[in-house]
C-alpha cells in the first residue's frame, strides 16, 4: 500500500521512462558524475525535504495529485518532448507556456503545483541567494520548471537586486 502521491510519481516515471526518458541520462546526473570526487557538491533541497513536502499533502491534495497525473499521463510525453525542444533552444516563454499549461486546464491543481512550484521555489532563491553572498563560485542544477514566470527562481532572484544574463 502507498500513499497516493508515491504512485502518481512511479507513474510519471514510468510514463516518461516509457517515452525514452532515462533519468540516469538527466542533466543533473551527467553534471554530478563529473563532480563526484572533484568538487564539493551542496544542495538547494535535500531528498528529506522534497519527501516531506509530497507527504505532508493533505489527503484530498494526494489524492487530486494522482487523479491529475492518470488524466494526464497519455499526453506526458509529448509535454516532455516540448518541454526538452523549449529548453534546449534557451525559450523561456514556451518553458513558462508548458508548465502554466497544467494549472490553466485544471484549476484544482493550482494549490498543489504552488507547493510543487513557488512555495519551493522561494526556498531555493534564499538559499542561492545565500551562495552569492559568500565567497566562491557556484554552479547550480534546477529543473527548468523552477526558472520561469514571475515566481520563478529568476525572478526572484532579481527582485533581491542581483543581475540574471540567460547565456
Amino acid at each position: 500500500m502507498q500513499k497516493p502521491w508515491f504512485v502518481a510519481l512511479t507513474l510519471q516515471a514510468m510514463e516518461l521512462m516509457k517515452s525514452g526518458y532515462d533519468p540516469r541520462y538527466g542533466v543533473d546526473q551527467h553534471f554530478l558524475s563529473k563532480a563526484q570526487g572533484k568538487k564539493r557538491i551542496l544542495e538547494l533541497e535535500s531528498l528529506d525535504e522534497q519527501i516531506n513536502l509530497l507527504s505532508g499533502f493533505s489527503d484530498k491534495e494526494q489524492e487530486l495529485f494522482l487523479l491529475y497525473t492518470l488524466e494526464t499521463l497519455s499526453s506526458m510525453g509529448g509535454q516532455a518532448d516540448a518541454l526538452v525542444r523549449a529548453w534546449r533552444s534557451g525559450d523561456a516563454p514556451a518553458v513558462e507556456s508548458i508548465m502554466a499549461e497544467s494549472v490553466t486546464k485544471d484549476r484544482a491543481i493550482a494549490p498543489i503545483f504552488g507547493k510543487l512550484f513557488d512555495e519551493r521555489n522561494l526556498k531555493m532563491s534564499s538559499r542561492i541567494e545565500g551562495y552569492l553572498n559568500s565567497v566562491g563560485s557556484y554552479f547550480i542544477i534546477i529543473g527548468a520548471g523552477h526558472l520561469v514566470g514571475r515566481r520563478g527562481i529568476i525572478e526572484l532572484v532579481k527582485n533581491k537586486g542581483y543581475v540574471i544574463e540567460q547565456l
